[in-house]
Order: C-alpha cells, then sequence, then structure tokens
C-alpha cells in the first residue's frame, strides 16, 4: 500500500471510528464505555475490554511447524544424458586421445553426449549414455577396450552438468534454470543460486512442482527450527516456485507519535508490540485508558478495549495477537481536547485586544 492509498484508507476508517466513539457532543469518550449505550446505538458492534482474566482467549497459540510432504528421493545419484561433457581418460594408450592428456601416458578424450543419448569412442563406436552413471560408463568402456588392450585402465569424468536440471521462479533474486550435478542439490541451495530470497519473498509457502503435483515446502521452518524435511532434496525437472507474500497489514491510528502499517506476514505480533515499533503513545494528546482494536467479521465488529494507564495494561497487551485487517485507534484526552480548542482560539482572541487597542 502506497503513501496515498493509506492515507485514503485512514481517512475512510477515522471517520467510521470517530461516529462510534463519539459519546459526547465534543468528541470526548466516556471510559469504560457503557456496554447497554454501545448496544443500542451499534446493534452489530460489541466491546469487550481486555483484562488479566480473559486475555489468556487472545494470547498466540504454538502450533508445531508443518513437515513436507515431499516425497524423499531417497540417495542422489546423477544420470548422464545429451548435452553432458565427458572426460574419458585411458592410461598408457595415447593413441586413443582425441584431446590433450593431463598426465604423461595418458590419453584423454572429451565426448559430448548426443542428443540420442549415445557419443562415440574410438574402437568401441557408439556408446550408450544416457541414464547411466559415470562408474556404469566406465564399466561399459573397459569391457568393450578390452577387444583390443589387455587390462585397459578407463576413467570416466563428467566436466559439463547440462543433461538435468531444475527450475527456480517468483520471489528470487534470478529466476532461472539450475544444473543438477553429482552432488544433491537442496531447496535453499537452489534458490540461492537463483540470487537468493527477494524482500517480498514468503518463505513459509514455498512450492515444488514434481511429476505434476505441486507440494507446499515450509521453508521458514527449516531457517528458523532446523526442520531438514522441509530442506529437501531436489530431483531433475522440479520447479520451484517461491511465492510473494500476502498482504497481513494491521492499520495504528488516533493518538500515536507514528501512525502507519504494521506488517503482520513475517512474525505475529502483539498490540504492544505494535505500538512500541511505531514509538508508542502520544505522551500529550492520548488517553492511555482508550486503546482500541476493531477487528471486523461479516458483518459484526467486535472492539477490543485496553486501558494502558498502567504497566499491567502494557502486559495484557503483549499477549493480544493482531489480526490481518486490524485497526488499532488510541482515543484522545479531553485535555488534549480543550487545550487544542484554547490554542484555536487564542490568536482570535490576542487579534481581537489588538485591534481594540488600536481604536482606542
Amino acid at each position: 500500500m502506497d503513501g496515498k492509498t493509506f492515507r485514503g484508507f485512514r481517512n475512510t476508517v477515522t471517520l467510521v471510528l470517530v461516529t462510534f466513539l463519539a459519546a459526547c457532543a465534543d468528541g470526548s469518550v466516556r471510559i469504560p464505555i457503557s456496554s447497554e449505550a454501545q448496544s443500542r446505538e451499534f446493534p452489530d458492534v460489541s466491546v469487550i475490554p481486555l483484562t488479566a482474566d480473559n486475555i489468556a482467549g487472545f494470547a498466540a497459540t504454538t502450533l508445531p511447524a508443518q513437515t513436507t510432504v515431499l516425497p524423499k528421493s531417497g540417495k542422489w545419484t546423477y544420470r548422464i544424458g545429451d548435452g553432458d561433457l565427458l572426460n574419458i581418460t585411458v592410461f598408457d594408450h595415447t593413441e586413443l586421445a582425441t584431446s590433450t592428456a593431463e598426465k604423461p601416458g595418458a590419453a584423454a578424450s572429451a565426448v559430448l553426449v548426443q542428443a540420442d543419448g549415445t557419443f562415440f569412442y574410438p574402437f568401441v563406436g557408439k556408446v550408450r549414455a544416457a541414464g547411466l552413471t559415470a562408474e556404469e560408463i566406465r564399466t561399459a568402456l573397459t569391457e568393450r577396450l578390452t577387444t583390443y588392450f589387455p587390462d585397459p585402465q578407463v576413467a570416466v569424468q563428467i566436466v559439463e552438468f547440462n543433461a538435468q536440471s531444475i527450475v527456480v521462479a517468483g520471489e528470487v533474486g534470478a529466476p532461472r534454470s539450475v544444473a543438477l550435478s553429482t552432488k544433491p542439490l537442496q531447496l535453499l541451495e537452489a534458490i540461492n543460486a537463483a540470487g537468493g530470497l527477494t524482500p517480498l519473498a514468503d518463505t513459509a509457502h514455498v512450492t515444488v512442482q514434481r511429476g505434476g503435483t505441486v507440494y507446499d515446502v515450509n521453508l521458514r521452518a527449516f531457517l528458523s527450527e532446523g526442520l531438514a524435511n522441509n530442506n529437501p532434496v531436489l530431483m531433475a525437472g522440479d520447479i520451484v516456485t517461491v511465492r510473494r507474500q500476502v498482504a497481513q497489514e494491521a492499520y495504528i491510528m488516533g493518538s500515536v507519535k507514528s501512525p502507519s502499517i504494521v506488517n503482520l506476514a513475517v512474525d505475529p505480533i502483539t498490540l504492544t508490540q505494535a505500538l512500541a515499533r511505531q514509538g508508542g503513545l502520544d505522551e500529550v494528546r492520548a488517553d492511555a485508558r482508550g486503546v482500541f482494536v476493531f477487528r471486523q467479521a461479516g458483518a459484526r465488529t467486535t472492539v477490543y478495549q485496553l486501558d494502558v494507564s498502567s504497566p499491567g495494561g502494557w502486559l495484557i497487551g503483549n499477549r493480544f495477537m493482531l489480526m490481518s485487517g486490524d485497526v488499532i485507534y488510541v482515543t484522545r484526552s479531553p485535555l488534549s481536547k480543550w487545550n487544542d480548542t484554547i490554542s484555536r482560539l487564542l490568536p482570535s482572541v490576542s487579534a481581537g485586544k489588538s485591534v481594540a487597542t488600536t481604536a482606542r
């Protein structure tokens, strides 16, 4: 929400709140609010004072983090495919070299696995590679070269991984395809390879699409609680999507030092925390007895009233969890209203005196 939108929202909500809170002709609020008068004037509104006796019903409940249901892939094994580049070395047989040998007496050949999943090798001809591991190709080449050379010593190494990859999209720095290798690639590593998380990333709702099924992964539970299953090993063809945070906001208005929006998407926040983060109450204008939280549920509105004129009230507020859409409004004190009235009248009175003096 940009500044202009927020100001419009604030003006609209303030109008509604002032209508509700204007219990007297001068706009002051009688605290505690009479439930009888309130129900008569606003039948769809309920006012609930927050006290030490009832605050337990509004406190946070700690739930265990959800473990991802993404099927475990078991032990990771890289399977060679088209586009992979292999380095094949046959020791003591330089006649097989198709590229510069790294060691004296060794024949090194760099071969590219073709689209049909095969590559060509001297004396052997076409060799099937797709779906095999480097060790399985080494065994196959050794058996076939034995026909031409006694006890050939063969080594096969993958020098470029191009056949298997995953895709990382959504709220990451650089959405891209990430190549897999012989080392298992876990979810967090893949996200880091794609530029890391953006500030808008919702780590609690990352999805992995595998084989036509989309799985939800709570990566936040791994980051904050070390839940290992929530940082799974990825498989070829997986599509990782980091979702954008859904707006979860509360709004602080009235006699506070810094009216603003409170972001609830990252961490749960209590009423006391929200007010403290915005600088607290305006000590000159605020009525500490009149901290209200407006919460809409369908056609009904519940108004929670908190008295923070003593430290005990702040402790109670620190157990009241805010919800998305809550509007916190701090009323002005009667003294503040009186002072404002005087400050508006004094310039007029002074001007009148000046005119009268001049006339004399």
